[in-house]
């Protein structure tokens, strides 16, 4: 019993001192913005996911203390003119500011993601790998990352520079001198462009000489194709919080739809089905990666959304990202193979399987309704009492309101009637 007192106290003032490094700041902030480089969230003391973050974020400013970058936060209720100054519009926002730098961070809202876009940010866009270790240090840890081999001149390197100041928010940008680079990898060009991701490792295809004099621009463009294409891993995690960038990548999105548990658990079938998507993806990239980008989600919600019907669990859903169009395969998952996935995908390709939904003015309300209709019934199955009142309270008012209104002339028309009747007594 006092071993457990003592492992809750020392977890109390773990807490403590992981709180005690966010910097509570002020209409004060404005002047001192200048002075240092800051990670900001921005918040109202009622937002349900402010309070969600407050522990994420006293994980964050934990892990960065002692780093070049100060965590703080900013209550938007009190200091209205911090709040206007950074043109807030919804809470929480998450901001890293350096001096007249400023840019809102779009990601989920988990310690890891946070944590990498503020050193994103606060390094230089493109880092310089000194050495083969180097090297083999930063493949080790597993991050998707690009990387502009040889000299760092020409118009090449300009293109890679200018993009990887556009995408340096999402993914680390790296340089290396050609001689370190064939210590590990054999060079197909040079200079060349490549991305490290899931183990293994891609070449930028430098566009013909003869079609880049036809086209100035054509090198900077296939460049600009590529990376938006290699920026995700073959089977990435589908979220809130980055599935708006996988709709910039103008690819097919093939979501593999599980329910993950609060402690990321998955059912022992539904973990099956999505093992045999992935190896379907994996087995056969060379005849997809063009078309599609594949990924998960144990957010049924989500998929929910785009289809705008309630999928059952396991699913497959292929999203056209530029018409918002999806597709369905026409067997259930329980019975879907390796060799009827490829189907459904061929027949995607081919433009033959059935489409639905869209993104036209009728589906965009109907989607809106949608959305709007699944927040009420998942309001009311978690508490229906808060949303009665929620609910209620503003419709008896209405009503209140409306019978004042039309039923004001009826009265006033009895009491007419009354004092006729009294004068011609």
């Amino acid at each position: 019993m006092e071993v457990f007192r003592i492992f809750v106290l020392l977890s109390v003032l773990a807490n403590v001192k992981a709180a005690s490094k966010v910097l509570e700041l002020s209409d004060r902030f404005l002047e001192l913005r200048g002075e240092s480089t800051w990670l900001i969230m921005f918040y109202a003391p009622w937002c349900g996911h402010c309070k969600k973050l407050d522990p994420v974020w006293n994980h964050v400013a934990h892990a960065l203390y002692g780093t070049d970058i100060r965590v703080g936060r900013v209550d938007c209720t009190r200091f209205t003119a911090v709040a206007t100054e950074f043109v807030i519009k919804g809470f929480p926002t998450i901001m890293y500011v350096k001096g007249h730098i400023r840019h809102v961070y779009k990601g989920d809202r988990v310690k890891e993601e946070i944590i990498g876009f503020a050193l994103r940010m606060s390094a230089p866009p493109i880092q310089h790998i000194q050495s083969s270790r180097h090297l083999k240090e930063t493949v080790d840890r597993g991050d998707l990352f690009f990387i502009y081999v040889g000299n760092q001149e020409g118009d090449l390197w300009e293109s890679y520079r200018a993009l990887a100041n556009e995408y340096r928010p999402f993914y680390y940008f790296y340089h290396i001198d050609a001689t370190c680079m064939e210590e590990h990898v054999k060079l197909e060009y040079n200079p060349a462009v490549m991305v490290f991701k899931d183990e293994m490792q891609f070449f930028y295809p430098v566009p013909d000489e003869i079609d880049m004099a036809e086209d100035s621009n054509l090198l900077n463009t296939s460049l600009t194709d590529w990376i938006n294409h290699e920026r995700f891993t073959t089977f990435v995690k589908v979220t809130h919080g980055n599935v708006h960038q996988l709709w910039k990548i103008n690819k097919f999105l093939a979501i593999t739809v599980v329910k993950e548990s609060k402690i990321g658990r998955i059912t022992t079938d539904e973990d099956a089905f999505k093992d045999m998507v992935e190896s379907v993806i994996r087995n056969s990239r060379d005849k997809y990666h063009k078309h599609f980008q594949f990924g998960w989600t144990g957010t049924p919600d989500l998929a929910n959304s785009i289809a705008m019907e309630r999928l059952p669990l396991p699913s497959l859903l292929v999203v056209n990202s530029t018409t918002m169009q999806h597709h369905l395969p026409e067997d259930p998952a329980q019975h879907l193979t390796p060799a009827a996935v490829e189907m459904f995908l061929d027949s995607i390709i081919a433009e033959t399987a059935p489409s639905y939904g869209g993104d036209s003015w009728p589906i965009r309300v109907y989607r809106t309704y949608y959305n709007a209709k699944t927040s009420l019934e998942e309001m009311w199955q978690g508490n229906p009492v808060l949303t009665s009142v929620l609910f209620g309270l503003p419709m008896g008012f209405l009503s209140l309101i409306c019978y004042s209104i039309w039923c004001s002339d009826i009265l006033d028309a009895d009491e007419e009637e009354e004092d006729h009747h009294e004068k011609k007594e």
